[in-house]
């Protein structure tokens, strides 16, 4: 959010403690001394005439909400029940019962945290066996752990693209993938988004100007607002004729799409071919956790290499024991996934045939643009009203005037949750004018 410059810095308001007499006068020469200019941001960001306190006060502020309750597929905000079409929890498997008594148990086991990195005491045989079962699942050699999905990827790229190496980084990839590029010391091309003609033209180059260079193909499997795979073969294709690593992150894909949910690749039979696959344990794993699977060698050097994972706690025995038991109910119940693909195909026709626009959405993440910001907030206050949480995404997350309701589907959603959803939808896009325009007249 933009905000105007015109703010004058602060003084200090901090109270003072009484003072003897005679330390007050010698106080009294000094003259009061400015809060530090770094903060004056901070203060423009609440100008009145900005748009953060204009949102605000027409309560049409979407972020920070705080859920009250929540099983599944509803939850209670502002003591109102509403159906969560705005949660990543693709299997639904954040109030399954046998999800939670696994992790009661791994805390009366454990205790509640490890308090320590991997390296020195946060090693349990949970985190062992987490890593054995997820690399067996993938089908690779080996798998390490990460205490979160962001720090995963960041780690991942630190630790194998270095000082003479290239990355090439989908210019719609993950913020954690940004970060990785930022904190690693190699080189990052980005290119168009989905645009492998633009990559091409950019390893070709990379190839004449620094042959020696080791290259990285980096990129989201699912796109997190589009809900678009990422074009794998052909990346796969351009990764080999040019002697590059690639590097899927599938947090939206692992649990969600190709075989049994192995991920992006596994949808085109091309899981064993990449050659690095990241994920999160905060979306179809119902926790708080990532990993990334490889053969042996790279992922060990990764695991003595990534800063994010030398030097920080390990996850606690609860959220691998959740992640255990998560990665179990997938294995023995394929007909989640099932249910999952039904709902997502019905819920992107159903917004077609309304009028809506929900880009080339595959998978369970189906955005619905709705124009401007302004639309955006008050179609996503409008939906709360009518009894449904969605997510307000305004750029620059995605592009200037393709505001839209991130919309997101679980495979516990009813039939009758679905329909209700849809009509919400139906009255508001009416209601704003979006229906059949999305925000464009």
């Amino acid at each position: 959010m933009t905000t105007p410059d015109h703010h004058q810095p602060r003084q200090s308001t901090q109270s003072e403690p009484a003072q003897p007499e005679s330390a007050q006068s010698e106080k009294a020469e000094v003259a009061p001394q400015d809060e530090p200019s770094l903060f004056e941001k901070c203060h423009r960001f609440f100008d009145p005439s900005g748009d953060y306190a204009k949102v605000k006060e027409a309560d049409l502020y979407p972020y920070f909400r705080p859920i009250e309750e929540s099983e599944g597929s509803r939850a209670v905000m502002n003591g109102d029940e509403l159906i969560m079409a705005g949660s990543n929890n693709y299997l639904g498997l954040t109030a399954d019962p046998r999800v939670k008594e696994a992790a009661q148990e791994a805390t009366a086991k454990y205790g509640t945290g490890c308090t320590g990195s991997r390296f020195l005491n946060g090693t349990l045989d949970l985190h062992l066996k987490l890593e054995e079962e997820l690399a067996d699942f993938m089908g690779k050699e080996q798998a390490v752990l990460f205490s979160t999905g962001y720090m995963t990827n960041e780690g991942v790229l630190e630790a194998v693209a270095g000082r003479n190496d290239i990355i090439f980084s989908d210019k719609d990839n993950h913020a954690c993938i940004v970060a990785g590029t930022q904190t690693s010391l190699a080189e990052t091309k980005r290119y168009r988004h989905n645009d492998l003609e633009h990559l091409r033209t950019m390893l070709e180059r990379a190839a004449a100007e620094r042959p020696e260079a080791g290259k990285l193909i980096a990129t989201d499997g699912v796109f997190s607002m589009s809900g678009k795979l990422a074009r794998v073969p052909a990346l796969l294709d351009l990764a080999n004729e040019f002697d590059a690593a690639l590097m899927l992150d599938d947090a939206h894909a692992i649990g969600v799409v190709g075989r049994g949910g192995r991920g992006s690749a596994s949808t085109f039979g091309l899981k064993d071919d990449v050659h690095l696959i990241t994920g999160t344990f905060s979306k179809s794993f119902a926790s708080i956790g990532g990993f990334c699977v490889g053969d042996r060698d790279v992922v060990e050097y990764i695991r003595h290499e990534a800063s994010t994972h030398m030097f920080s706690a390990s996850m606690p025995p609860s959220t691998v024991a959740t992640v255990l038991k998560s990665l179990e109910i997938l294995r023995n119940e394929p007909e989640r996934l099932d249910r999952l693909h039904e709902i997502s195909d019905y819920m992107r026709d159903g917004f077609r045939n309304l009028g809506f626009d929900v880009w080339e959405s595959e998978t369970p993440i189906i955005p619905v643009v709705v124009g401007d910001m302004e639309t955006c907030f008050r179609f996503w206050r409008a939906l709360i009203d009518e009894g449904v949480f969605v997510n307000a995404v305004v750029p620059p997350a995605v592009p200037k005037g393709q505001a839209l309701m991130r919309t997101s589907y679980m495979a516990t959603h009813t039939d009758e949750e679905l329909e209700e959803i849809l009509d919400a939808f139906h009255r508001v896009g009416h209601k704003l004018g979006v229906i059949g325009t999305n925000g464009h007249g």
